[in-house]
């Protein structure tokens, strides 16, 4: 299962959060703040795949008085990310996901979402959040991804009328207060978020 779907920029500025799993507010913000120290951190070389901070993850009292009970693997336990020029897409998961097809879940996201927009920016994200929520529900109900492939996401968000066109045609600049972003993160051939570091850059 996943229990969410978390995107923010290099500034840990989120520009979006969705909770599968009840949280309060409070823990989803130390959450938020523990996931980007620990992936903001990590070196280029590290895989993209990590443990979930205690915050979330099961205690040990917890898990030492569910030992006599059959376990379900159905608690957060993994991080699984990557990062682009300026934005960060990370996806909280059980045991039970498998982190390589989440790596391609997130690339399915980001390549649908370049595609809607026809050459994303980082703004595109801040302004308009119904499209990006919207994406993001054609993939993943109720925490079960439930589509996975490219031209039907992108048929689906636009069949509900969600794709809204940007106010004019340069909207280049910092985006709002993270690392500014003129250019699109997929774009054909160029680079993510930043076309000068090729396909898929980062990690």
């Amino acid at each position: 299962m996943i229990n969410a779907v978390l995107v923010f920029n290099n500034n840990g500025q989120p520009r979006l959060t969705k909770f599968y799993t009840q949280l309060d507010t409070a823990v989803q913000q130390r959450l938020i703040s523990e996931i980007f120290t620990l992936v903001a951190n990590r070196p280029n070389s590290s895989c993209n795949f990590l443990p979930l901070p205690p915050l979330l993850a099961p205690s040990p009292s917890a898990s030492s008085t569910s030992s006599t009970t059959p376990q379900h693997n159905d608690t957060p336990s993994l991080v699984t990310y990557r990062h682009y020029a300026t934005l960060y897409f990370i996806i909280i998961s059980t045991s039970t996901e498998s982190p390589l097809a989440l790596l391609d879940l997130i690339q399915v996201f980001v390549e649908a979402l370049d595609r809607l927009f026809e050459n994303v920016c980082e703004l595109d994200l801040i302004f308009n959040y119904e499209t990006l929520h919207a994406t993001l529900s054609e993939m993943i109900v109720g925490g079960v991804v439930v589509e996975t492939g490219l031209d039907r996401v992108v048929q689906g968000v636009r069949a509900q009328g969600r794709v809204a066109k940007r106010p004019g045609d340069n909207v280049g600049g910092a985006g709002g207060g993270g690392g500014g972003v003129g250019s699109g993160f997929v774009g054909g051939v160029g680079g993510a978020f930043g076309r000068a570091e090729g396909l898929w850059a980062g990690r």
